[in-house]
């Protein structure tokens, strides 16, 4: 698929479709390709957004997730968004929660997958060895169950990155902030469907977290996806569209 970055007022975003809005969130090492599957299958009948996450271009004091949750805010708005079916990866579903919280008269449905907001096993925190180039191709093929996932390519993008002093300040002040910002007490405010679709063998957020996660979301689904790590979107695209294809149709057609 050919992906076409929009450029305005400041936003960095894909736009695909028309219909009812899927707005796609993305992880801390993500990137608007990890939805190329998801796009490419959706966009036929959804309206599908992909905001850039500003992570690495936000002032250092005010790097945190409620302030990405805040820029997303002023995405909607700006796009005119509404009723959105919000989906959030590793980090994008932390900023997902947050944003539907604060903000639920936009959010229709929230789907969740390989979510922090309250337990997360990663690099956050420190990099002891961001030099090494084999410790952080060891660190990207943690994130999958195949290790074959973790390409040369994805490997170099993670390694420049870490090793960019500017932006490696901003992944571990995010890290921290998402670490401080535990959800647990929350969770059972937000009311609406939410579909949770986890990997077995996810390192990251471990299956006992989506297992929290569906205890404290009153009105949340639980999908399994088997021989799956941390990013379902990504590893196994045809699982995760199958349980969110079944999610959507469910309750958008009630």
């Amino acid at each position: 698929m050919s992906i076409t970055v929009k450029e305005e007022d400041g936003f960095r975003y894909i736009e695909e479709g028309e219909g009812d809005v899927l707005l796609l969130l993305h992880g801390l090492f993500g990137a608007l390709s990890n939805w190329t599957e998801v796009t490419e299958t959706y966009k036929s009948k959804y309206r599908v957004v992909i905001p850039l996450l500003p992570i690495y271009e936000l002032p250092i004091l005010t790097t945190g997730v409620t302030t990405l949750a805040r820029y997303i805010l002023k995405f909607v708005r700006y796009k005119k968004l509404s009723n959105i079916n919000l989906i959030g990866n590793s980090l994008g579903g932390h900023v997902a929660l947050i944003f539907t919280l604060s903000n639920p008269e936009y959010v229709k449905t929230l789907v969740l997958t390989g979510s922090s907001g309250l337990y997360e096993n990663s690099f956050g925190g420190t990099f002891p060895r961001r030099e090494s180039y084999d410790f952080i191709k060891e660190k990207v093929a943690f994130t999958f169950h195949d290790p074959a996932m973790a390409t040369k390519e994805l490997v170099d993008e993670v390694f420049e990155t870490v090793n960019d002093r500017n932006r490696v300040i901003r992944i571990l002040a995010m890290a921290k902030s998402a670490i401080r910002h535990n959800m647990a007490k929350d969770l059972s405010k937000i009311t609406i469907p939410v579909c949770l679709i986890w990997g077995r063998n996810d390192n990251v957020t471990p299956p006992h977290v989506a297992e929290e996660f569906h205890q404290l979301l009153p009105n949340s689904e639980l999908n399994w996806i088997d021989n799956c790590g941390h990013a379902p979107m990504m590893e196994q695209p045809k699982e995760f569209i199958k349980y969110l294809t079944v999610f959507l149709d469910r309750v958008l057609l009630k």
